[in-house]
């Protein structure tokens, strides 16, 4: 079994009972330190609750406490006020990807089933097709709607309170039908992420200025945002969208410690912009990294160029963090890291989920503890077979070493069966990632007449590199077993990407 013994929560971080309640304290303790931005406009932690508490008394005068509350928005400051005051309204913020079709929306605002549905202008006419059926009320945040300084005009307000086991949030996820579904958390499970975030990450209170640009209707742009900085009273910097010129010119202007960062191609694609290696980076301390494998020399090039550490952490719409690597102490790059105490984790066989394997050998992966979701909304039968005897089951494999670092090797799904053979696309993708030509590449299983399933690379070359797919399967065939060579390759100008910035590999092996 794994030896390595999680380092428990610093006592000097502070306990509170809602992500609320610390935002009306931070809001106490430094009411006139920023508090958040979003690129001109900054708020203090005073005028943050403030528009906070005068929000969630519009929400609660529309009826919102006990209800659920859906958002269509880009990432503002409005999106963010608009959050917490759903939730200090006691309502259960749903955020959708603004991004979908109406083909794609439609089936989840009919899940969600709000009371109200809060969007910005860009947003309005769209939100007012998708209430019809549902007689939701619209709320317009920003231009042409409800604006910060309309908030912060209204007579200050006390920022209401809500309850531990009131739900809070609905993130969505995919589900085995091809619909996402709705994962449910209650506030207390956000606390709880911040207590093993922290006590792997053990950022400093009062003193971090952290950017952020993963959307906030994804559960990192989410807990990176409004939760863990809120958490620590720190500094945070929204950008709407990710723009790597952008990115690389808030390092320097806001002077950022703590990069939220996201998954491997937000890196890749600062990495590549013409502006990199004249950014300062100086004060850039920490960079996470998650949502999708990070490369093993990603991580070391980024941290060779920008001397910061980049860390890689594990978590899912239905919880986090799972794994994370620990800021202080031993780090393996390549491995998700350890888990936080308090929470518990184990490879179980991929036939049965109940048989806990070893230390080195493969299987799924398995979790509990109070930061995990209770169930999915409306969903029944996913529930029967995701979460078991208490354990979630995460479709993720992977093992953990004999120090108990755990290393991701594939999604259970996405593993490809070659003639009986298991074989785990994220190796191959590790070795394409090592090629001085290649710039990204994604591996798939599709179908196969002989052997089941057969391996297919996408491959995207960098500017002005050349390479055949002769040479590419002679590189590959010094480093691979046979049965993983791949017997299709098709060189690609870009890889589809999901709403939050993965390689979107359904898309991938639609199109195989």
């Amino acid at each position: 079994m794994p030896r390595v013994t999680p380092p428990k929560l610093d006592p000097r971080y502070p306990h509170f009972p809602t992500i609320v309640h610390a935002l009306a304290f931070a809001a106490e303790r430094r009411p006139d330190a920023p508090g958040l931005a979003c690129l001109d406009r900054e708020l203090t932690y005073r005028h943050y609750a403030q528009a906070v508490a005068a929000l969630a008394a519009m929400f609660a005068e529309r009826g919102a406490a006990g209800a659920r509350v859906a958002y269509l928005m880009r990432n503002s400051l409005e999106m963010a006020i608009g959050l917490y005051a759903g939730m200090a309204a006691r309502a259960q913020v749903a955020p959708l990807n603004p991004n979908y079709t109406d083909r794609e929306i439609a089936p989840l605002v009919a899940d969600v089933a709000p009371h109200l549905i809060v969007c910005d202008a860009e947003f309005a006419e769209r939100a007012n097709r998708l209430a019809a059926p549902t007689g939701a009320k619209i709320i317009v945040l920003g231009p042409e709607g409800i604006t910060v300084e309309q908030l912060l005009a209204e007579p200050a307000k006390e920022l209401p309170l809500p309850q531990p086991d009131d739900l809070c949030a609905m993130f969505f996820t995919g589900g085995t039908t091809g619909l996402p579904k709705g994962a449910d958390h209650r506030h207390r499970n956000l606390m709880a992420y911040c207590y093993g975030v922290a006590s792997l990450w053990p950022m400093p209170l009062d003193a971090e200025r952290m950017l952020n640009v993963a959307p906030l209707f994804h559960i990192w742009g989410f807990c990176y945002t409004l939760v863990f900085p809120v958490y620590l009273r720190a500094f945070m910097d929204l950008l709407p969208a990710y723009k790597p010129a952008a990115v690389l010119e808030e390092f320097q202007k806001r002077r950022i410690t703590t990069f939220a960062g996201g998954p491997a191609a937000l890196y890749m694609g600062l990495r590549a912009n013409e502006n990199f290696d004249t950014t300062d980076f100086s004060s850039l301390r920490v960079c996470l990294s998650g949502g999708a494998a990070c490369p093993v020399e990603l991580i070391r090039f980024w941290e060779d160029k920008t001397g910061s550490v980049l860390l890689e952490g594990w978590g899912m719409s239905e919880g986090a963090p799972i794994h994370q690597n620990p800021l202080n102490g031993v780090r393996k790059v390549g491995s998700v890291g350890i888990a936080a105490a308090g929470y518990d984790a184990e490879v179980v066989d991929l036939e049965t989920g109940t048989r806990v394997l070893p230390v080195g050998e493969r299987g799924e992966i398995r979790v509990r503890g109070p930061q995990f979701t209770e169930g999915y909304h409306n969903r029944p039968e996913e529930n029967a077979r995701q979460i078991r005897d208490g354990w979630l089951y995460t479709g993720d494999i992977g093992y953990y070493d004999e120090d108990g670092y755990m290393f991701l090797v594939d999604r259970k799904k996405e593993m490809i069966i070659v003639g009986g053979y298991n074989v785990y696309p994220r190796e191959i993708d590790e070795l394409l990632f090592k090629h001085p030509a290649i710039l990204e590449a994604a591996t798939v299983g599709v179908p196969d007449s002989f052997s089941g399933e057969a391996v297919k690379i996408f491959v995207v070359l960098k500017p002005g590199a050349t390479l055949n797919s002769e040479e590419l399967l002679d590189y590959l065939k010094q480093n691979l077993v046979k049965y993983k060579w791949p017997k299709h390759i098709s060189f690609v100008e870009a890889l589809p990407r999901s709403g939050v910035g993965k390689i979107d590999k359904r898309a991938l092996k639609a199109a195989g």
